[in-house]
């Protein structure tokens, strides 16, 4: 799975993955929420998760992954 992917599909689109996923409870997010839960079930399920952009790793060893969407600054994912 592609976050990517999942941020170019409209919420119509995402709602039908969803349900794809048996998530139940999932209308009337938002699209990034919907995102969210779609990302974190696929977590549980042991699935891969792929997405793009800079790793910033900080000296107590955390890490973000900057993307060029958002000029590499935090962004809401």
């Amino acid at each position: 799975m592609n976050i990517v992917e999942l941020k170019h599909k409209s919420i119509s689109e995402l709602n039908a993955f969803a349900k794809k996923l048996k998530l139940t409870g999932v209308s009337g997010l938002k699209t990034q929420e919907l995102i969210f839960k779609i990302i974190e079930a696929q977590a549980q399920k042991n699935g891969e998760i792929s997405a793009e952009g800079v790793l910033e790793v900080l000296p107590d060893g955390f890490g973000f992954l900057r993307s060029p969407d958002y000029n590499y600054l935090p962004g809401p994912d």
